[in-house]
């Protein structure tokens, strides 16, 4: 337990002596309102909920997960901007890659290793109530599911087509304490021997925000309902401010299902040049 006293320990550092911006929204009157709120830090947003035109950010993850049998390693990159005021869009490659667990003796055979999709999205923040402390969005995620490395080619690019349409509320219980709810159904359409399935996401969200910072602590649960069973990994995570422009998140993975994934770990650098 020592090294997780010593991250906390940092953590309480950088919030109080890192600059940051205040967990409030932006008093000038010639820009439209936007509530700031904690943003998860595994299944994010596509841009920040009452997203201004301008607005840009470079994300760049790494994780890694013991899946029993084998262990697998995601990246990804992606970039979301705000075409609009409060219309955001984001373009992500993920990337995973497998290796067999050593500590387990096993004939199973990994996973081929994939770039999982091009994935494109756009979310509309359609509400923001100061009154209310609350923003409201919808967006959708489209993704083209691409082939295993393995069987990559001319002929065999694509292996399917996920549609996931979202709904997002966010809520502000006091300054500091912040409520989020990232919701929707998940429809994959499979081909070249791949199956059609569907399945529905519920991602719930709660934060501390240290005052005066951007830094944060907190819970992400993120499940999923499919083929009539529920699976739910519990992501505590921390958000700290290096500099101005650049972020770093820390989520550890606790998964609930034990017979598919035992924990994980997950690293997000977030770079926002200034607007």
């Amino acid at each position: 337990m020592k090294p997780l006293y010593k991250i906390l320990l940092l953590f309480l550092v950088f919030s109080y002596v890192g600059y940051g911006q205040e967990n409030n929204e932006t008093p000038d009157e010639n820009l439209p309102l936007k509530l700031v709120h904690a943003e998860p830090l595994y299944i994010d947003l596509i841009r920040d909920l009452g997203a201004r035109k301008g607005e840009k950010e470079w994300n760049i993850g790494a994780g890694i997960s013991d899946n029993l049998d084998f262990d697998s390693y995601e990246f990804l990159v992606e970039y979301e901007w705000a075409v609009a005021d409060r219309l955001g869009l984001e373009i992500e490659i993920p990337v995973t890659l497998f290796s067999r667990n050593a500590v387990r003796s096993t004939n199973i055979s990994k996973p081929a290793d994939r770039i999982e999709s091009i994935k494109l999205a756009g979310q509309y923040t359609f509400l923001v109530s100061e009154k209310l402390q609350t923003s409201l969005a919808f967006g959708n995620i489209v993704e083209i599911e691409l082939a295993d490395l393995n069987g990559l080619s001319l002929n065999n690019l694509t292996q399917g087509l996920l549609i996931n349409p979202f709904f997002v509320a966010a809520t502000r219980l006091t300054p500091s304490w912040h409520a989020l709810l990232y919701t929707g159904p998940r429809f994959l359409t499979g081909w070249n021997g791949h199956e059609n399935s569907v399945a529905y996401e519920i991602n719930s969200n709660l934060h501390y925000m240290i005052p005066n910072t951007s830094n944060f602590i907190g819970l992400e649960v993120n499940q999923l309902i499919h083929d009539g069973k529920l699976e739910t990994v519990l992501r505590p995570q921390m958000r700290v401010e290096i500099m101005e422009t650049l972020k770093i998140g820390i989520v550890p993975g606790i998964s609930l299902n034990r017979n598919n994934e035992r924990f994980s770990s997950f690293i997000r650098l977030i770079y926002e040049p200034h607007h």
